[in-house]
């Protein structure tokens, strides 16, 4: 009887010990991505803004130039529409890689590109997404390896030559869309998203993309992007980007063009992925069910994820 008093202490020692053991170990362990939260806290410091969190272990800036008043076949384009500057970075050991894609003026582009190349981040492509914007805008697309906070203080430096607002606004995911978005994700067969009133996809493909030896996150650039902007009365303006290997190409573009879906760019965005990617860009303004047919039909020509 006299030891049961001891054995209780014991117990409650262990218990105790075990306890303090687990408190730290969780506050020790890494999360899930590879990194801990704070541990971007230095890059989102350099952007002067904050960086979300990807699934997939990226951390990304979405920098859309609400700025820009951009119009198309008489439509005002939406900033989270065809205007989305990003840049997304990801560990690799010690240091980190980051890809991005720059919205600019005609006007910006010469000084942005300087600053960029000063600064040694690669310029990976410059080209256009649209046919007949007005004003004209360009697309650039960054590539970089080193210190994160290095590269995110060049990434800022050369932003500072534009006009880019220093913060996004938050996706608002009740804005009206005009149309059914339940009935949109069936008919592509991936669920979208509402980010202020435009309905977006993201597609990732089946295999995985490498490059430098480390296999790319899909939320650095190589899904395919689906845009959709209401216009009105049930239909929609949409445009985005396929990623494509070369023998897709030409299914794609024949079955985007059976569906009135009119192909506007082709080009590659980066230089060194395995396998070869090529981005073609689109645009049409229509009924958006219609729309949504035609781009699952070019879909289907694609090595794309399935949706669970």
């Amino acid at each position: 009887m006299k030891s049961r008093p001891l054995s209780v202490f014991l117990s409650s020692v262990l218990l105790l010990s075990a306890f303090v053991v687990l408190q730290v170990r969780a506050q020790q362990s890494p999360s899930k991505a590879g990194a801990t939260p704070s541990s971007w806290k230095a890059v989102d410091d350099a952007m002067g803004r904050a960086g979300q969190d990807q699934p997939d272990g990226a951390h990304k800036f979405t920098m859309p130039r609400s700025d820009l008043k951009v119009s198309l076949d008489g439509i005002e384009l939406k900033a989270g529409f065809a205007l989305g500057s990003w840049a997304a970075f990801q560990k690799m050991g010690n240091q980190s890689e980051v890809m991005g894609d720059l919205v600019l003026t005609e006007s910006e582009i010469a000084p942005v590109m300087q600053k960029l190349a000063d600064s040694g981040i690669e310029i990976t492509g410059l080209h256009n997404h649209l046919v007949g914007t007005n004003p004209a805008v360009m697309y650039m697309h960054i590539g970089g390896h080193g210190d994160a906070a290095r590269l995110a203080t060049a990434i800022h430096d050369a932003l500072s030559l534009t006009k880019t607002p220093p913060a996004a606004p938050a996706a608002n995911p009740n804005a009206d869309l005009g149309f059914d978005a339940k009935q949109i994700d069936m008919l592509v067969g991936h669920p979208g998203k509402n980010n202020n009133g435009v309905y977006q996809f993201s597609v990732p493909r089946a295999e995985k993309i490498m490059e430098n030896g480390m296999a790319i996150p899909n939320s650095m650039g190589i899904a395919t992007a689906l845009n959709f902007e209401p216009t009105g009365n049930g239909k929609a303006a949409i445009t985005g980007d396929f990623v494509l290997t070369g023998k897709e190409v030409n299914p794609v573009i024949k079955a985007l063009r059976q569906n009135g879906i009119a192909d506007t760019a082709l080009h590659s965005h980066m230089l060194e992925e395995q396998p070869r990617l090529f981005f073609m860009h689109f645009w049409a303004n229509d009924d958006a069910m219609k729309l949504a047919k035609g781009l699952r039909a070019a879909i289907d020509q694609t090595n794309s994820a399935k949706e669970k």
